[in-house]
């Protein structure tokens, strides 16, 4: 008779069953990771007039394989003329049903800030990523804070050079100014270029732009394109050289330069303000169009253009406002309204990014991207806070909120290690620019030459 088999757990067939069960685990456990990216919302704006959305279809193409997984509430890219197919074909999931969209999210991205009632009904422990603007928006703050999120305001960004391709400040501003300079022409009831004729010649339309950021090099870039004639003025004597690589002419005003530290514009007292505006009232008199772009994010804007000022300016001149939305950088401006006074338009331009809302959403949608690249890691949501910016951006980790001044308008008491800047303007300028004096502004100053809120 043969002996009975005896089973050595050393025997090559033991240990051969065992690997496969070791490798079949390994690939099970990859498998699950890989089913189990991080989720990210993009519900649809709520705001007013907010036409555009946070995430375009060719940028959930470029999320996908980086571990991000894209639901997108149905409809929520109408406005920017993107369709719910349009995202279905790039890998995103739709979504109908807002409490099912944000019930499996881990992330959220948006444009602009939810309101507080929204925020109060999201899941605890979601993150977001946004243009928040948290110190105008201590309720919202309050309500994700208590909902135990994470949140970002892009508006927040260290003005770095590998932040760059994350300024959607800057990029909204590019939108701006372009449209400005386009609203200008539109309602000029005069030609913008110089022109020829058998009839006469028709001299070229002289435009003014207040501020050389972002949005006002590419109102003079624009403006030039169009033919018009066009000067600039900035309180920053560094913004020269910009303005006079676009082919317009700088404004020297017998006034001290405001630079501050950094290259940033320093606070102004009022007796520099109300000497800078009785000079800077001859070139408004003598300009077809003045195209003021100094807003501040959260703040007040400063009055640059006073009713006065405005009077003097021809009949069917032209004052195009980006800062409508933060009070004004014109004593008549009304946001979303053109006010005529004495054959003068004045148009208050809210929300001028909205306005193009395709090409807006797509750069927008790309900055949102290139953002979270630093807060998602091989398919893990899992934020450096030690990172520049992400601490610099991070206004509420895990619901302590972080930044200082949204601690101060709290009311809460200051954290040693929370962000205390507080960023007003974009620091990328137009391709080929130099970057001016855009970045972050230092607590209590007053910027001049700002870019317009998102």
């Amino acid at each position: 008779m043969s002996s009975p088999v005896r089973w050595s757990t050393r025997s090559p067939l033991i240990e051969g069953i065992f690997s496969l069960f070791v490798a079949t685990v390994a690939v099970g456990w990859s498998v699950v990771l890989l089913l189990a990216p991080v989720k990210l919302a993009v519900p649809k704006e709520t705001l007013a007039g907010e036409q555009r959305v946070a995430i375009v279809p060719d940028v959930v193409a470029r999320l996908v394989p980086t571990g991000v997984e894209v639901t997108v509430q149905a409809g929520a890219g109408t406005g920017a003329y993107f369709p719910d197919d349009a995202y279905a074909a790039k890998g995103a999931a739709v979504e109908p049903d807002l409490h099912r969209l944000l019930s499996g999210a881990d992330m959220v991205a948006r444009v602009q800030a939810p309101s507080p009632e929204e925020a109060a009904s999201w899941p605890e422990g979601i993150s977001l990523v946004s243009f928040l603007q948290p110190v105008a928006q201590v309720d919202t703050v309050r309500a994700l804070a208590r909902r135990r999120a994470t949140v970002y305001s892009l508006d927040l960004l260290p003005r770095i050079s590998r932040a760059q391709a994350m300024d959607a400040l800057s990029s909204q501003a590019t939108v701006s100014g372009y449209r400005a300079a386009l609203a200008g022409a539109e309602l000029l009831p005069r030609f913008f270029p110089l022109l020829m004729t058998a009839a006469g010649t028709v001299p070229p339309a002289k435009v003014l732009v207040i501020g050389a950021g972002v949005a006002g090099l590419q109102a003079i870039a624009t403006a030039r394109r169009l033919g018009a004639q066009v000067k600039a003025y900035d309180v920053r004597a560094a913004a020269k050289e910009e303005v006079q690589s676009l082919g317009a002419t700088f404004v020297e005003l017998p006034l001290e330069s405001q630079e501050g530290a950094g290259g940033y514009a320093r606070e102004q007292s009022e007796d520099f303000l109300a000497r800078q505006r009785e000079m800077l009232g001859r070139e408004v008199a003598g300009s077809d169009v003045v195209i003021t772009t100094a807003a501040i994010p959260g703040r007040r804007s400063p009055v640059l253009v006073t009713t006065a000022m405005v009077q003097q300016m021809e009949p069917g001149s032209v004052v195009v406002d980006l800062a409508a939305d933060g009070g004004g950088n014109c004593e008549l401006t009304e946001a979303g309204r053109d006010v005529v006074v004495g054959g003068v338009t004045v148009r208050g331009v809210s929300n001028p990014p909205a306005a193009m809302p395709t090409h807006a959403s797509f750069l927008y949608a790309r900055n949102v991207a290139n953002f979270l690249g630093l807060v998602v890691t091989d398919g893990v949501l899992r934020p450096d806070i030690d990172d520049e910016i992400v601490a610099g951006t991070c206004v509420v980790l895990a619901g302590e909120v972080r930044h200082g001044p949204t601690r101060e308008a709290l009311g809460l008491a200051p954290l040693e290690d929370a962000a205390s800047v507080v960023p007003t303007t974009a620091g990328t300028q137009s391709p080929g620019q130099t970057p001016t004096a855009q970045g972050t502004q230092p607590t209590g100053q007053t910027p001049t030459a700002e870019e317009p809120q998102p």
